[in-house]
């Protein structure tokens, strides 16, 4: 009689197993997606109580464009790692003091928050991951145009036990970032004007006594014990020339072609008019002459790829004294 039922209701039974299936799998998605505010559902104010007391490491900080660099050549990188004790308190590491403090998280609106001083929208919150993108907040106005920051957190526990990996291997750039800085070499060489800053700076050594190097280091205290030991972005020197052609002192800025090449482009100076083309013939015939005959050049990096980039020079020039 079973068996006969099975088999006249075969049809049925099989639509109803699926049903069940679906079911289930629904709910192991919602038990693990938790919350995500891209589901455009802002009427439930979001908490952090699912994923008490995880340990979460940030793993990825990218532009909205999906790449970890702008077009100026600025590196994004991950630093954060985190656990939640309640809607209102996240324990988080200090990288001044090294050592994880608790820090206030203040719910605002619409899946925006303020952690650890901090304006972060929630976009994903699970057991597995965390996606925030960082607000920018002005005079208490929210710049919604100008955050394009993206951070992404992984849990400790899926990161070891699901990926096999570690945090630092997933902070690694990836391919789409080789890639546009590949394509932003490029489009340097072919235009000198889109030079961008080197993560591995150009250096300079002198191949001479007569002239002497020294990198103006514009890094603040606190920058340093969060462990930033140089501004690649806008490299600056003291350079200093003996027996030259006259007393000068000039500020200027240079382009470091990919082969190394020295290009001298424009005074960072004010300059009164009636001396201007005096002066630029004259930082000119520094760069064409004491610097590419007197300095080793090796040009900057960006992953691995050379490319054109930008310094800033103060040269003083000391005239040979007579005997």
């Amino acid at each position: 009689m079973l068996y006969t039922y099975l088999k006249n209701n075969r049809t049925t039974i099989i639509a109803l197993l699926a049903f069940i299936c679906l079911l289930s799998a629904c709910g192991d998605k919602k038990k693990n997606k938790i919350y995500t505010s891209i589901a455009n559902d802002e009427s439930v104010k979001p908490s952090f109580l699912p994923v008490k007391g995880i340990r979460y490491s940030e793993v990825r900080r990218a532009f909205a464009s999906g790449v970890i660099f702008n077009e100026d050549g600025y590196q994004l990188e991950p630093e954060w790692h985190l656990s939640f004790l309640s809607d209102d308190s996240v324990n988080i590491y200090n990288p001044k003091r090294k050592m994880f403090v608790n820090a206030p998280v203040l719910f605002d609106h619409d899946s925006l928050f303020n952690v650890a001083w901090s304006w972060l929208r929630l976009r994903k919150l699970s057991r597995d991951s965390i996606i925030f993108q960082v607000m920018k907040v002005k005079a208490r106005k929210l710049m919604r145009d100008s955050s394009i920051v993206y951070m992404t957190l992984y849990a400790d526990d899926y990161i070891k036990n699901k990926l096999h990996t570690s945090p630092a291997e997933l902070m690694k750039p990836r391919r789409a970032d080789t890639l546009f800085i590949r394509k932003k070499a490029e489009e340097a060489a072919r235009d000198t004007d889109k030079a961008f800053s080197a993560r591995e700076q150009a250096t300079l050594k002198s191949k001479t006594p007569l002239l002497t190097i020294k990198q103006i280091d514009n890094i603040g205290d606190d920058d340093k014990r969060e462990g930033m030991l140089q501004d690649y972005m806008l490299p600056e020197y003291n350079i200093s020339i003996k027996n030259a052609y006259d007393d000068f002192s000039y500020g200027f800025s240079v382009r470091i072609n990919a082969d190394g090449s020295l290009h001298y482009l424009r005074s960072v100076n004010f300059i009164y008019e009636e001396f201007r083309d005096a002066s630029n013939r004259a930082m000119r015939g520094i760069v064409d002459g004491y610097f590419k005959a007197y300095i080793d050049v090796k040009p900057g990096y960006t992953l691995g790829i050379p490319h054109a980039s930008f310094i800033i020079v103060n040269v003083t020039g000391e005239k040979k004294k007579g005997k």
